[in-house]
């Protein structure tokens, strides 16, 4: 069971041969994230807090099935970014993160009636290329408001690709899931054949 509605998530773990079922979680994302920053913890720590509170979230309400939340964080110099709510907000994202390097941190956490099995956080860091107003505002026009659902302001899965210099860090994670741990562990606990 995915705890997410998210579509990405979803393909990759479908192309990965792993079918999954979709029941998003019910939690305030962020409220939680209010309260973990309040507490005095990182921004770096939270893509796991989330991903941990969708998996146990949906694990309760779906007993004996195992339950992965999964989720995505965009920090710059220890800025956390959301993703934007208009066009442009998406503007000014991709103006602070022009030129810079930024990291993607993705969680995992999978769980069962309540209870975690099994949770990991991967990293990736994208350094963007300097780009100027022009640029952007012609990227925002072809891309579309896609954009508006990527906490970067881009898809690096499309047109978002043509936006940066160097990448380093795996797909999945770039993407949102890290994916090759976890089938690492559904491999070691014989979910999948090894």
């Amino acid at each position: 069971m995915l705890a997410s509605k998210s579509a990405t998530r979803r393909l990759l773990l479908e192309n990965a041969g792993i079918e999954v079922e979709v029941e998003a979680a019910e939690i305030d994302e962020r409220r939680l994230e209010q309260a973990f920053l309040e507490g005095g913890a990182a921004p770096s720590e939270l893509a796991p807090q989330l991903a941990r509170a969708k998996a146990l979230d949906v694990s309760v309400r779906r007993p004996q099935v195992l339950c992965f939340g999964a989720d995505q964080t965009l920090l710059l110099e220890d800025k956390l970014f959301h993703k934007p709510n208009n066009m442009e907000a998406a503007e000014q994202s991709l103006k602070k993160l022009a030129g810079r390097t930024h990291t993607l941190i993705a969680a995992v956490c999978v769980a069962r009636d309540g209870a975690v099995l099994f949770e990991t956080t991967q990293n990736a860091r994208l350094t963007m290329r300097a780009l100027d107003e022009s640029f952007i505002r012609l990227y925002l026009a072809a891309a579309g408001p896609a954009v508006l659902s990527s906490v970067g302001a881009y898809q690096i899965e499309g047109i978002g690709i043509h936006l940066f210099e160097t990448i380093e860090g795996d797909h999945a994670t770039i993407l949102g899931l890290p994916l090759m741990a976890l089938m690492k562990w559904l491999r070691s606990q014989r979910f999948l054949a090894t």
